[in-house]
């Protein structure tokens, strides 16, 4: 246990922490990739991740039983993670359905995202309380800070939901 005071092992389990941050980060967005569809990315993605494990994991495995090597390992995987979900929320890959239920300002949501670029389908609904208004855009992941903006500036009571969607084929896109 003399590892515990040597300033070289605390070095290497840093480096094995930092390791499996990136291995983590790479294998979160790895599966992002996967579900889309990227295989370029997927398999470039894969190759790295997989050589980084391979030296983590073997700086683990090898020498005495170094509890510091244990814990840069297992606390690297669980930190890279959350730094993978961070990454892929800030690059937002992708398209979505932002789908918007107001009960009395839907034409006037669909205007102003339309002036701004946007195409939406507007749906006449019954909701709890009566007719409501369905709004539905498909818009890149990036654009819904924007859209959530300009319907809330619209009707701050409106309901506002988007889901991932893989686009098939057509329709209209804002560049």
């Amino acid at each position: 246990m003399s590892y515990f005071s040597d300033p070289h092992a605390w070095l290497f389990a840093l480096l094995i922490f930092a390791l499996r941050i990136c291995d983590m980060s790479m294998d979160t967005l790895r599966v992002l990739f996967v579900v889309r569809g990227k295989k370029l990315f997927v398999w470039i993605l894969g190759f790295v991740q997989s050589v980084i494990f391979v030296v983590a994991i073997s700086s683990v495995l090898t020498g005495e039983r170094n509890y510091l090597n244990i814990l840069g390992y297992a606390t690297g995987f669980a930190t890279g993670n959350i730094v993978g979900m961070l990454i892929e929320n800030k690059l937002a890959i992708g398209h979505v359905l932002v789908t918007i239920i107001s009960s009395t300002r839907g034409s006037s949501i669909a205007e102003r995202l339309r002036a701004s670029g946007y195409a939406v389908t507007e749906i006449a609904g019954r909701g709890k309380n009566g007719t409501v208004f369905e709004l539905h855009a498909s818009v890149f992941r990036r654009d819904v800070d924007t859209i959530e903006t300009i319907v809330l500036e619209a009707d701050p009571s409106a309901f506002v939901t988007a889901e991932d969607v893989r686009p098939v084929r057509r329709g209209f896109w804002r560049s």
